[in-house]
């Protein structure tokens, strides 16, 4: 059984903030979630989660996790209108990467192996809430910013942090046994960190320039049969969209541009670019829908990863999580599922005590991490408008995955390995077995040439 500590404080409300207070509620007799935003009763959008509006989904490992963290949750989602992808129908699916549109017939050949769930962002939040706020021993305070954190007279170990009402600044000290960061990309730690005496962690980035436009639409009954509609940016078009279904009959619609280009700023414009980039059904659905709010913008300047694995020192008591601690392009829709699978490296790290807690966390975090970022950004890489550079591996990688997805468009089994690895239940390593790469090279008609050695002994470096 977990030790039974006094207090712990999360910083942030957000899906990471959540998870992890779920998992601390085991290990302390109070935990506190300290949020800036005044949050809402109802599922509807809030000014600290700005992508909130933009069409992405957990990966299904993630929700996994989630269920499992809060039993029945998903079967409550689905009660609630959200989509379920379960019984391998592509025609559900109109998904293209790299320009080859996957299979859109017939089904996986393993359905059950595979389930993916379609529901808004701030639905899922609000729901996840709820689950928390049941939680006897979890409080969430909101309205609240964090100032600083305090510590002992050796700054060795962090004591709890001052919270400032946003309203009247009126500061508070919270006292805590373990601060939790989850307040996303603007996390402070670093500053707090300096602010004791402590280095800044180094900072892993590659600057994408990614700016999604998009807005809610409700559809008219049976105007689309596929849960999803998505296109990749590609290198001779660096544009994509996203058509998400979710609760009911509505749909998040977006547009996205990579390297500063500009992005459509309101309804007009953004169908005008969906004209070049979607096929003429999802096309013809979308201007069908009523839209539900006007259109907004959302940056995402870069992947970036803080390396607090690499501090030499840091005081103990602080643990950083989900975005503050790695922020990936939302197009791969990594974030709230690397969230989740920290928030059950926390758990374990704390069911096997306080000794060395913060350096187990970030090392076991980073082994999960290493896998997502390197997915992440190979891909963004592929395109040549990105900035960066790109090894011999992850050339040979890329090569590699542009003839999975041509394979794909006529091999349902690719379909389903590749959104195995896409959804994190399988490694990307597993798009190397031999009976795939065999499906591959059928596929593409590749059998005259032969797959570069590097690929099948480099199978670390492997992304998709």
């Amino acid at each position: 059984m977990p030790e039974s500590h006094r207090c712990a404080i999360v910083l942030g409300a957000s899906i990471a903030g959540l998870l992890a207070a779920r998992v601390l509620a085991e290990s302390y007799d109070q935990v506190t979630v300290v949020e800036r935003d005044t949050l809402p009763g109802q599922p509807v959008p809030r000014r600290g989660v700005p992508q909130g509006v933009m069409p992405h989904i957990p990966a299904a490992r993630g929700m996994r996790i989630m269920d499992r963290l809060f039993p029945g949750f998903l079967d409550e989602l689905v009660a609630a209108g959200a989509r379920v992808w379960d019984d391998g129908d592509l025609s559900r699916l109109c998904v293209t990467f790299s320009g080859h549109q996957f299979q859109r017939s017939g089904r996986i050949p393993d359905p059950e192996s595979l389930a993916m769930y379609y529901v808004h962002r701030v639905f899922l939040e609000w729901s996840l809430r709820r689950r928390v706020t049941a939680i006897p021993n979890v409080t969430i305070v909101d309205g609240h910013d964090a100032v600083r954190l305090t510590s002992t007279v050796r700054r060795d170990r962090v004591t709890g942090v001052v919270v400032a009402h946003r309203a009247s600044g009126t500061e508070t000290s919270l006292n805590a046994d373990l601060v939790v960061d989850a307040t996303g990309r603007g996390s402070r730690t670093p500053v707090f960190l300096e602010q004791l005496g402590f280095r800044r962690p180094r900072e892993d980035e590659l600057t994408v320039h990614v700016t999604y436009a998009g807005l809610p639409v409700r559809l008219p009954a049976g105007a689309l049969r596929e849960f999803i509609a998505f296109a990749a940016p590609q290198p001779s078009r660096p544009r994509g969209y996203a058509m998400f279904a979710g609760q009911d009959d509505t749909y998040m619609l977006a547009v996205q541009t990579v390297a500063g280009q500009r992005a459509p700023s309101d309804h007009a414009a953004l169908l005008g670019c969906l004209s070049e980039l979607a096929p003429a059904h999802v096309l013809a659905a979308a201007r069908r829908a009523e839209p539900l709010a006007d259109v907004t913008q959302y940056r995402f300047p870069s992947n970036r990863w803080r390396r607090y694995d690499k501090l030499a020192r840091m005081p103990a008591g602080l643990i950083v999580i989900g975005d503050a601690l790695c922020n990936f392009n939302p197009l791969y829709g990594q974030g709230m599922s690397v969230a989740a699978i920290e928030a059950l490296v926390l758990r374990d790290c704390l069911s096997r005590g306080d000794r060395g807690l913060q350096r187990r966390f970030f090392r076991n975090c980073t082994k999960e991490i290493r896998v997502a970022w390197r997915s992440a950004v190979s891909s963004d890489l592929a395109l040549p408008q990105i900035a960066g550079k790109r090894p011999a591996t992850m050339r040979v990688a890329n090569a590699y995955l542009e003839r999975v997805f041509a394979a794909a468009e006529t091999e349902p089994a690719l379909v389903q390995q590749f959104l195995r690895s896409l959804n994190m239940i399988d490694p990307p390593s597993r798009l190397l077995r031999p009976s795939i790469v065999a499906r591959v090279v059928k596929g593409t008609r590749a059998a005259r040439g032969r797959i570069p050695a590097a690929v099948i002994t480099d199978r670390q470096e492997v992304n998709t």
